[in-house]
């Protein structure tokens, strides 16, 4: 029986591997998707500490790399439940999609947060075929062309900034009335002179060609509620991250958007299961701060099981 087992390998799970394996635990991680979690989509990050510019991808390399080496077990898997064992040890049991069952004396839940979609007619047709939820993956493919990108906040800015390096044309799309990233990322907007802004407006819908194939999109002002098509190529979503904790409901309870209740402790009410990253209610979600909770989670873990 793994004495850990944590589910997610962005970078809160990554460090709880680390530091439980330096307390000499044995750990598991499971993760269903990207090692590294969010970050391996932002093109460049300047906020973490003692690295001033760097790709999240390249964090992310860095510390799968440090965990492996140091003999963090790592398993591609999705979990869909996690339940107290039996009587008299009350392990945990995590089970996964696979079929599969792992056994641990204790769990860390650091599943993350997924993109939230638009939720606009057309959308489902046209992901990955028109719509894209990260530039770095998938803004080589439409070098020389115009695209939009829907959001206003960091992640939104950053995605328009590479983009501007590689489309002829940028066009930023945001519901509020000014753009909500830091005022860096907004003077270096400011400074591009193939990216517009427009303010105040929403997706309505995701316009097909002729041949069905991506055809733009579809705006609508909130002042006015009149609509006006956008003529472009492709689409970048960045409106934000939502969580995915329904296989965890039987051991934490949820807030009303769905995340884990718990605070800088990472405690969960179910005795020998914690909580770190994104995935659980806080108020700054960021590397640094997903990076603290895994060091958190760890050593609470590391306490229980004595």
């Amino acid at each position: 029986m793994t004495d850990i087992i944590i589910i997610g390998a962005g970078p809160a799970g990554l460090t709880a591997g680390i530091y439980a394996r330096r307390a000499e635990k044995s750990v598991l991680i499971l993760e269903k998707g990207a090692f590294g979690g969010q970050m391996t989509y932002s093109p460049q990050i300047d906020n973490y500490p003692g690295i001033p510019s760097v790709s999240g991808a390249e964090i992310a390399d860095r510390m799968v790399g440090q965990a492996l080496d140091l003999g963090v077990e790592i398993e591609v898997e999705e979990v869909t439940r996690v339940t107290d064992g039996e009587a008299p040890e009350y392990y945990k049991r995590v089970e996964c999609e696979s079929g599969a069952v792992y056994e641990a004396r204790a769990v860390i839940i650091a599943s993350g947060a997924e993109h939230r979609h638009l939720g606009v007619p057309g959308e489902d047709a046209h992901i990955g075929a028109g719509i894209s939820f990260c530039a770095v993956c998938d803004g080589a493919f439409y070098r020389g062309r115009d695209v939009a990108v829907v959001g206003g906040g960091n992640s939104a800015l950053q995605e328009a900034l590479m983009l501007s390096n590689v489309c002829a044309h940028v066009t930023i799309l945001q519901n509020l009335p000014t753009l909500t990233g830091e005022q860096a990322l907004r003077d270096a907007i400011a400074s591009r002179d193939n990216v517009d802004v427009i303010c105040s407006v929403t997706v309505a819908e995701v316009k097909p060609a002729a041949d069905g194939a991506f055809g733009g999109l579809v705006i609508e002002h909130a002042d006015t509620g009149a609509r006006e098509s956008i003529d472009c190529d492709g689409a970048f979503v960045a409106i934000g991250l939502a969580p995915k904790n329904e296989p965890f409901e039987s051991v934490t309870s949820l807030d009303d958007g769905g995340y884990i209740l718990s605070d800088e402790s990472c405690f969960c009410e179910t005795p020998g299961v914690f909580v770190a990253g994104d995935c659980r209610t806080k108020s700054v979600r960021q590397i640094a701060t997903a990076v603290a909770d895994g060091a958190a989670a760890a050593l609470a873990a590391c306490r229980y099981l004595g």
